[in-house]
Protein backbone atom coordinates (compact mmCIF):
# COMPACT_ATOMS: atom_id res chain seq x y z
CA UNK A 1 0.00 0.00 0.00
CA UNK A 2 1.35 2.97 -0.88
CA UNK A 3 1.51 6.21 1.90
CA UNK A 4 0.58 8.84 -1.19
CA UNK A 5 -2.58 9.97 -1.44
CA UNK A 6 -4.09 11.86 -3.78
CA UNK A 7 -7.74 13.89 -3.82
CA UNK A 8 -10.12 16.72 -3.29
CA UNK A 9 -10.24 17.88 -0.02
CA UNK A 10 -13.49 18.93 2.44
CA UNK A 11 -12.67 21.34 5.17
CA UNK A 12 -14.08 21.91 8.87
CA UNK A 13 -13.67 23.78 11.53
CA UNK A 14 -11.93 23.42 15.28
CA UNK A 15 -13.00 21.29 17.99
CA UNK A 16 -15.05 18.54 15.37
CA UNK A 17 -15.92 16.13 18.43
CA UNK A 18 -16.65 12.43 17.55
CA UNK A 19 -20.35 12.86 17.90
CA UNK A 20 -20.15 15.43 14.84
CA UNK A 21 -18.25 12.65 13.08
CA UNK A 22 -20.76 10.18 13.83
CA UNK A 23 -23.55 10.99 15.72
CA UNK A 24 -24.53 8.44 19.14
CA UNK A 25 -28.03 7.50 17.53
CA UNK A 26 -26.35 5.99 15.04
CA UNK A 27 -23.89 3.35 16.91
CA UNK A 28 -26.77 0.80 16.92
CA UNK A 29 -24.56 -0.54 14.31
CA UNK A 30 -20.93 -1.72 13.74
CA UNK A 31 -21.39 -2.10 9.86
CA UNK A 32 -19.12 0.17 8.16
CA UNK A 33 -21.42 0.90 5.37
CA UNK A 34 -24.21 2.55 7.50
CA UNK A 35 -21.41 4.37 10.01
CA UNK A 36 -20.19 5.85 6.17
CA UNK A 37 -23.58 6.90 5.46
CA UNK A 38 -23.66 9.03 8.70
CA UNK A 39 -20.13 10.23 8.18
CA UNK A 40 -19.98 13.97 9.56
CA UNK A 41 -23.86 14.08 9.75
CA UNK A 42 -23.24 16.83 12.41
CA UNK A 43 -21.07 18.52 11.04
CA UNK A 44 -22.25 18.74 7.67
CA UNK A 45 -25.87 17.00 6.81
CA UNK A 46 -25.49 14.29 4.11
CA UNK A 47 -21.54 14.18 3.69
CA UNK A 48 -21.23 10.61 4.12
CA UNK A 49 -23.55 10.59 1.05
CA UNK A 50 -22.06 13.32 -1.25
CA UNK A 51 -17.83 12.56 -0.42
CA UNK A 52 -16.24 10.98 -3.02
CA UNK A 53 -14.15 7.90 -2.64
CA UNK A 54 -10.70 8.93 -2.01
CA UNK A 55 -10.92 12.40 -0.86
CA UNK A 56 -9.07 14.10 1.84
CA UNK A 57 -10.70 15.44 4.86
CA UNK A 58 -8.73 19.22 6.41
CA UNK A 59 -10.07 20.02 9.87
CA UNK A 60 -8.52 22.45 11.96
CA UNK A 61 -7.65 21.87 15.92
CA UNK A 62 -8.39 19.13 18.19
CA UNK A 63 -10.10 17.43 15.36
CA UNK A 64 -12.05 14.35 16.89
CA UNK A 65 -12.32 15.17 20.96
CA UNK A 66 -15.05 13.95 22.62
CA UNK A 67 -15.63 10.47 23.68
CA UNK A 68 -13.43 7.62 23.01
CA UNK A 69 -15.75 6.07 20.43
CA UNK A 70 -14.02 4.04 17.40
CA UNK A 71 -16.70 4.51 15.29
CA UNK A 72 -15.53 7.68 14.27
CA UNK A 73 -12.25 7.11 12.32
CA UNK A 74 -14.27 3.68 11.27
CA UNK A 75 -16.52 5.88 9.81
CA UNK A 76 -14.46 8.26 8.02
CA UNK A 77 -12.87 5.52 6.63
CA UNK A 78 -15.35 3.35 5.17
CA UNK A 79 -16.83 6.51 3.45
CA UNK A 80 -13.89 6.75 1.38
CA UNK A 81 -11.56 9.35 2.81
CA UNK A 82 -8.20 8.15 2.01
CA UNK A 83 -6.45 10.49 4.78
CA UNK A 84 -7.11 12.93 6.97
CA UNK A 85 -5.18 15.73 8.09
CA UNK A 86 -5.63 18.52 11.13
CA UNK A 87 -3.92 21.44 12.46
CA UNK A 88 -4.20 19.10 15.55
CA UNK A 89 -5.85 15.54 17.03
CA UNK A 90 -7.36 14.50 20.15
CA UNK A 91 -4.72 12.06 20.77
CA UNK A 92 -7.10 9.01 21.48
CA UNK A 93 -8.72 9.76 18.08
CA UNK A 94 -4.92 9.65 16.93
CA UNK A 95 -4.50 6.03 18.17
CA UNK A 96 -7.91 5.19 17.53
CA UNK A 97 -7.26 5.87 13.16
CA UNK A 98 -3.87 4.21 13.45
CA UNK A 99 -5.32 1.50 15.07
CA UNK A 100 -7.92 1.19 12.13
CA UNK A 101 -5.51 1.73 9.16
CA UNK A 102 -6.83 5.37 8.95
CA UNK A 103 -3.56 7.71 7.57
CA UNK A 104 -3.84 10.96 9.61
CA UNK A 105 -1.62 13.68 9.68
CA UNK A 106 -1.15 16.98 11.73
CA UNK A 107 0.05 20.07 10.19
CA UNK A 108 -0.21 23.26 11.86
CA UNK A 109 -1.69 26.18 9.52
CA UNK A 110 -2.95 23.62 7.07
CA UNK A 111 -6.34 25.47 7.24
CA UNK A 112 -4.95 28.51 6.30
CA UNK A 113 -3.20 27.21 3.23
CA UNK A 114 -6.04 24.89 1.96
CA UNK A 115 -9.65 25.43 1.03
CA UNK A 116 -12.43 23.18 0.32
CA UNK A 117 -12.45 21.90 -3.51
CA UNK A 118 -8.51 22.22 -3.57
CA UNK A 119 -6.82 19.12 -5.09
CA UNK A 120 -3.92 17.88 -3.48
CA UNK A 121 -1.23 15.27 -2.44
CA UNK A 122 -0.01 13.98 0.65
CA UNK A 123 3.28 12.04 0.79
CA UNK A 124 3.07 10.55 4.62
CA UNK A 125 6.77 8.62 4.05
CA UNK A 126 8.33 12.15 2.45
CA UNK A 127 6.58 14.61 4.65
CA UNK A 128 5.04 16.80 2.27
CA UNK A 129 1.40 17.93 1.24
CA UNK A 130 1.67 19.00 -2.23
CA UNK A 131 -1.48 21.75 -3.33
CA UNK A 132 -2.43 21.75 -6.83
CA UNK A 133 -1.33 25.47 -6.54
CA UNK A 134 1.38 26.87 -4.06
CA UNK A 135 4.19 25.75 -2.42
CA UNK A 136 3.90 22.34 -0.40
CA UNK A 137 3.39 22.38 3.15
CA UNK A 138 5.96 20.14 5.10
CA UNK A 139 4.73 17.40 7.70
CA UNK A 140 6.78 14.84 10.04
CA UNK A 141 7.19 12.04 8.36
CA UNK A 142 5.41 9.04 9.48
CA UNK A 143 7.80 6.42 11.66
CA UNK A 144 8.56 3.37 10.21
CA UNK A 145 6.17 1.40 13.03
CA UNK A 146 3.24 3.44 12.12
CA UNK A 147 3.53 3.27 8.35
CA UNK A 148 3.31 -0.64 8.59
CA UNK A 149 0.52 -0.22 10.99
CA UNK A 150 -1.33 1.74 8.26
CA UNK A 151 -0.17 -0.17 5.60
CA UNK A 152 -1.41 -3.95 6.47
CA UNK A 153 -4.65 -1.89 7.41
CA UNK A 154 -4.64 -1.26 11.23
CA UNK A 155 -3.13 -2.55 14.26
CA UNK A 156 -4.92 -5.78 14.25
CA UNK A 157 -3.61 -6.90 10.61
CA UNK A 158 -0.69 -6.05 11.57
CA UNK A 159 -0.54 -7.96 14.46
CA UNK A 160 -2.00 -11.04 12.38
CA UNK A 161 0.82 -10.82 9.63
CA UNK A 162 4.10 -10.29 12.24
CA UNK A 163 2.70 -13.00 14.48
CA UNK A 164 0.56 -15.32 13.01
CA UNK A 165 -2.67 -16.76 14.14
CA UNK A 166 -2.45 -18.14 17.53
Amino acid sequence: MSMRYEGTVYVFGDDVNTDEIIPARYLTTTDPAVLASKCMEDARPGFGAQVKKGSILVAGANFGCGSSREHAPIAIKAAGISCVIAESFARIFFRNAINIGLPIVECPGVTKRLKEGDRVSVDLKEGLITPAEGAPLPITPFPPFMERIVQEGGWMPYLVKQYGRR
